[in-house]
């Protein structure tokens, strides 16, 4: 049998800790509560590691790590994950390239693509990554995937407006007109008297 690990903090007594574990709705917490009670009551580290679905060097583990900090010690933390592809230095450049746009004639594209910055990155730091990296360096920095409409790079946005003005105003005219508006309501109850007038010939023969 395992030699019992020594728990040195002692603000929670065996019962006080199986208190604690009927409050707690963390499942992984509760067990760790529960195992660190099997060991202030003299069970072996096998046995308290057994009974909470656990090996002996875990149980150990969360008993250092009770002793240094506490209940709030046995709460699971999450793991930093893998580093970035990109330093500080690299981002704020690609943050730049992104809001800058692509070169048309160097890039052949108007509009980035992630294929598109993935590309670059590689060119530029001889870094590789997948698309799906990209779009989450692209969220990272608080930017979405989402593009608007493209544009050509030619295009001459005074004489767009210019345009809609000459042919938006004949057109509302047209339909405002008031001599067109009395006209339709004085065609509509003559057509409708006429519709009646053959109904009641056809009724008659």
């Amino acid at each position: 049998m395992g030699k019992p690990v020594e728990v040195i903090r002692m603000e929670f007594s065996a019962s006080g800790l199986r208190a604690l574990a009927g409050g707690t709705r963390d499942g992984a917490v509760v067990r760790r509560l529960l195992a660190i009670a099997l060991v202030l009551e003299g069970h072996s580290r096998a046995e308290a590691a057994r009974l909470n679905g656990m090996d002996r060097q875990t149980l150990r583990d969360w008993v250092h790590r009770y002793n240094a900090e506490g209940v709030s010690g046995l709460r699971s933390r999450l793991s930093p994950g893998r580093p970035c592809a990109l330093n500080e230095a690299q981002l704020g450049e690609f943050r730049t390239l992104v809001l800058e746009g692509p070169d048309p004639v160097r890039h052949q594209v108007i509009r980035w693509r992630c294929a598109d910055l993935r590309d670059e990155i590689a060119a530029r730091w001889s870094i590789e990554l997948h698309e799906r990296s990209v779009g989450r360096l692209l969220h990272r920095l608080a930017m979405t995937r989402l593009q608007p409409r493209p544009h050509h790079p030619l295009k001459d946005i005074a004489a767009q407006e210019t345009f809609k003005k000459r042919m938006a105003r004949p057109v509302c005219k047209r339909f405002l007109r008031p001599d067109l508006i009395n006209l339709r309501q004085r065609i509509r109850p003559v057509s409708i008297a006429l519709a009646k007038m053959e109904i009641r010939a056809s009724w008659s023969s």
